[in-house]
């Protein structure tokens, strides 16, 4: 008999119907003998809804009242879940991300996962229960609803799975696994059988929509293993582990674009110390999560910082910057929203050369101009035009050969 944590996204409970079919995998999992935890999505389009009407009564909704607000979503699920294996005779219970004793930090509609208490968990388990918690939530230390982020219910699934000593861990989902490219935009893509948390992570941190990069964080953190798989059929997923001697074969092992980033541009800033050291303490104070930076080399005494943020996080970064501009030099900022970004990712590449000439060369002559690089180990990244980027990845695709692997 295993432990099993099983998370379901927002497509295999997008209605009645395919709630029914994820009771009846369940059902087969504790027919077999296993002990099940099953964490699950809003279903498809409820979250996005929510935020429409919250932004229909308000341009800027508090975020302790989206946080309110976008945990209803996942709790009507869970209850139609636990129904759901009621009428199939399983024995089930549902959890809000609170009562499963899910413990964040204070940072609404971002929060991190401070600590579980697992106890009524481990409790209903015992009592031969299937236990189904409310992904994407939790509660803060002093009582208020939290929730942890677009793609939290992974997350969720992941840290219950390391707090319960879970034997196995599976994230369901609409695709079959981890690809070497997004399908739908990259015919010839291909499942991996495997991939490095470290891998996995950099796709997920790059754009990839199958996991949500601080899930793979976590798992690597406390040696989660878990599979991604599909919930429309019961073929084998991608297995997401520890790294091993023979990924370093392969060089590049997937391409991700991100076309939800926009490139900020502080210009005529004061080239003196601490200068950028004010610009992004004031956004790391409001949560802004930045990635690429580059500064130019100062002259006449002012110099340029150009950066990359969530598209989402455009307005917060406006406001946050004013007064921290006003009081460097009079500097101005502008956004652009029209870019996206695309990177390779492999272990393979801190073994092997040549990975960014083959990257350029393949880009420049499908005519992708790059605006911005970023580099690290693994990875290679880049700024390009939005419109450009469906190409870029399946020019990328074919310069790796990632069809053949």
């Amino acid at each position: 008999m295993a432990r099993i944590v099983q998370k379901y996204g927002g497509t295999s409970v997008g209605d009645v119907e395919r709630i029914k079919k994820v009771a009846a995998r369940i059902k087969g999992y504790r027919e077999d003998g296993h002990e099940v935890v099953v964490v699950v999505s809003a279903r498809s389009g409820v979250t996005n809804e929510l935020i429409a009407r919250a932004k229909a009564v308000c341009d800027n909704p508090d975020e302790r009242e989206m946080d309110q607000l976008l945990a209803v979503g996942e709790q009507e699920t869970i209850a139609l879940t636990a129904m759901a294996l009621h009428g199939v005779g399983v024995p089930a219970i549902s959890y809000t991300g609170a009562q499963a004793g899910i413990v964040t930090d204070s940072v609404h509609t971002k929060a991190k996962i401070q600590g579980i208490d697992a106890k009524s968990i481990e409790a209903d388990l015992q009592a031969g229960k299937v236990v189904i918690v409310a992904g994407f939530q939790g509660i803060t230390a002093d009582g208020r609803i939290s929730t942890l982020g677009r793609g939290g219910s992974d997350l969720t699934a992941i840290a219950l799975a390391g707090a319960l000593k879970a034997d196995k861990c599976e994230i369901y989902t609409d695709v079959d696994g981890v690809y070497t490219a997004d399908p739908r935009v990259v015919k010839d893509a291909k499942k991996l059988e495997e991939i490095s948390y470290d891998e996995m992570l950099e796709l997920a941190s790059s754009g990839s929509k199958v996991m949500q990069s601080r899930s793979v964080e976590f798992a690597h953190k406390y040696d989660v293993v878990f599979e991604v798989r599909s919930s429309f059929n019961y073929n084998p997923g991608t297995i997401v582990k520890k790294e091993v001697a023979y990924m370093e074969k392969v060089v590049v092992r997937g391409v991700a674009v991100d076309k939800d980033q926009a490139k900020v541009v502080v210009s005529n800033i004061v080239d003196q110390p601490g200068s950028a050291a004010k610009v992004f303490t004031a956004l790391a104070e409001a949560s802004v999560i930045v990635d690429m930076i580059v500064q130019n080399v100062g002259r006449n005494g002012v110099a340029n910082l150009t950066f990359t943020v969530p598209l989402t996080d455009t307005h917060k970064v406006e406001k946050t910057l004013a007064p921290v501009l006003a009081v460097l030099g009079g500097a101005q900022v502008a956004i652009h929203d029209n870019i996206a970004k695309l990177s390779v990712v492999g272990v393979g590449m801190k073994t092997h050369s040549g990975v960014a000439a083959t990257l350029f060369t393949a880009l420049a002559a499908a005519g992708v101009n790059i605006e911005l690089i970023s580099t690290s180990e693994i990875k290679i990244s880049v700024i390009i035009d939005k419109s450009k980027a469906d190409e870029a990845a399946r020019v990328a695709h074919k310069a790796f050969a990632l069809e053949t692997l």
